[in-house]
């Protein structure tokens, strides 16, 4: 299917953990637990880039590495 998928969630920069991102990330790689965003299944993630195209606050950064 491809290679490892890398993703960046700048927390403490701009995610306000509103949670859209974990609303329409397909395959539940993250979560919201107690208010607060999570990465619960980062091998699960396809590289979709839901969560980037839906962030409000721009913190999430998804790159696609092809070597791994």
């Amino acid at each position: 299917m491809g290679g490892k998928v890398n993703f960046t969630i700048e927390k403490n920069k701009n995610c306000k953990n509103c949670g859209l991102c974990a609303e329409f990330c397909p395959r539940g790689v993250l979560k919201m637990i107690n208010g607060k965003l999570n990465i619960v299944n980062p091998e699960k993630c396809a590289g979709c880039k839901l969560c980037e195209k839906y962030c409000p606050d721009v913190a999430i950064d998804i790159k696609k590495n092809n070597h791994g």
